[in-house]
């Protein structure tokens, strides 16, 4: 028995992620698009995974480009998260934002908790995705305060006055 793609949609709404937004540029183009099938795979060499849907704007920069950017965001930035998660379209997306193009030849958005200059070293067909396996050439963070999270199919927030652990050093 294969399990129904909803029945998988619905389980997944279970899992809290953190937003961010991928931008490539190629040939002179640049475009971007919320994510929140980010994360990271290695400390040493350190590189994150990032999956996009084959037949995207921003999987075909980056297939050509062999690079992105990647910021994280923020709470305050859940306009932009919507913005770039299809509310707005083509160039119209991007002239909305101020960017910083990075090492790579990728961009990053000029706000937003941290970001990371990107290489892809493997890719990886995973049905109708794939899943890009890059280097971090150069990461900056500028907080780690009140990160923008996706629960449910909505936006949210941390709690204010919520309980916060600090790791301790061992």
């Amino acid at each position: 028995m294969t399990l129904d793609s909803e029945s998988f949609r619905r389980a997944m709404r279970a899992w809290t992620t953190g937003v961010a937004v991928i931008l490539a540029a190629h040939d002179d183009e640049s475009y971007g698009m919320t994510i929140n099938s980010f994360t990271s795979l290695s400390l040493d060499p350190p590189l994150v995974t990032v999956v996009l849907k084959n037949d995207t704007r921003i999987f075909e920069l980056i297939t050509k480009s062999h690079a992105f950017g990647v910021t994280i965001l923020s709470s305050e930035q859940q306009e932009l998260a919507e913005d770039f998660a299809g509310r707005l379209h083509g160039a119209e997306r991007m002239a909305s934002i101020t960017t910083r193009t990075l090492t790579s030849g990728a961009s990053i958005l000029t706000e937003g908790l941290a970001w990371m200059d990107c290489r892809v070293v493997h890719t990886y067909a995973a049905g109708v995705n794939t899943l890009f396996v890059a280097e971090v050439l150069e990461a900056q963070v500028r907080s780690t305060d009140n990160p923008l999270l996706y629960h449910d199919r909505a936006y949210h927030q941390l709690a204010s006055g919520g309980t916060h652990v600090r790791p301790t050093d061992s």
